[in-house]
C-alpha cells in the first residue's frame, strides 16, 4: 500500500514540476489546467479567511497573476504546489483583511483625533473618552443619515466597505464615497469643536 501512495505522490510531483515549466514557457492550456485544479481550493481558503465572497475572488485573481508572473518562484523539490498554492492564498488573504483593517482604524482615529486632539493646552490634554466619544456622537448625528449610517456600519460596528455596499444596497464606490465624505465632515466638525 506504502509503495503505491509513494508511486502516486512522486507522480504528482513530477506533475506539478511539469505544470511549472510549461508556466514559465507561457503555456496558457497550463494555465487553464492549473486554474481549474485549484481555483475552488484557493477561493475557499480566501472566503474563510476574509468571510467576504468579493475579496475572496480577489485573492484568487492575486494568486493566480502571482504564479501566471512568476512560475518560478514555485519549487516542485519544496512541496506540492497544492500546498504552496493554498499557502499563497493564506497569505494574501491575512494581508488583505489587516490592511483593510488598519486602513478603517487609521481613518477612525483621524476623524476621531481631528477633532478631539488638543492643541497642547493643559486643560485639553486632559479631555476625557467619554467627552470625546460625546462629540463624536453629536458629530454623526449632524452628518446626513446616509453618510453616518455608513460611517457607523464601517468604523464602530466594524463592517468591510463592501458589507456596507451590501447592506446599504449601494455600489462599492458609493460606500466608500460615503464613507470617506462622512469621515471628512467628521473631521471638519471635530476640528471646529475645538
Amino acid at each position: 500500500m506504502s509503495v503505491l501512495r509513494q508511486q502516486r505522490s512522486t507522480e504528482a510531483a513530477r506533475d506539478d514540476a511539469r505544470l511549472r515549466d510549461e508556466l514559465a514557457y507561457g503555456d496558457e492550456a497550463a494555465f487553464t489546467d492549473l486554474h481549474e485544479r485549484f481555483a475552488p481550493l484557493v477561493y475557499t481558503i480566501a472566503a474563510r479567511i476574509t468571510r467576504d465572497g468579493r475579496a475572496a475572488e480577489d485573492v484568487t485573481q492575486e494568486v493566480f497573476l502571482a504564479i501566471w508572473q512568476r512560475p518560478l518562484d514555485y519549487e516542485p523539490e519544496r512541496g506540492s504546489l497544492r500546498g504552496w498554492l493554498a499557502m499563497m492564498a493564506h497569505r494574501r488573504a491575512v494581508d488583505l483583511v489587516r490592511r483593510e483593517e488598519a486602513h478603517r482604524r487609521r481613518a477612525l482615529d483621524g476623524a476621531l483625533y481631528a477633532g478631539a486632539v488638543s492643541r497642547g493646552d493643559p486643560v485639553g490634554d486632559q479631555v476625557s473618552d467619554s467627552d470625546a466619544a460625546e462629540r463624536l456622537g453629536a458629530a454623526l448625528k449632524a452628518l446626513p443619515a446616509h453618510l453616518s449610517r455608513a460611517i457607523t456600519m464601517a468604523y464602530l460596528e466594524g463592517r468591510t466597505y463592501r458589507e456596507v455596499a451590501a447592506e446599504l444596497g449601494v455600489p462599492e464606490g458609493t460606500a466608500k464615497s460615503r464613507m470617506r465624505e462622512g469621515l471628512r465632515r467628521l473631521g471638519l466638525t471635530l476640528r471646529d469643536q475645538r
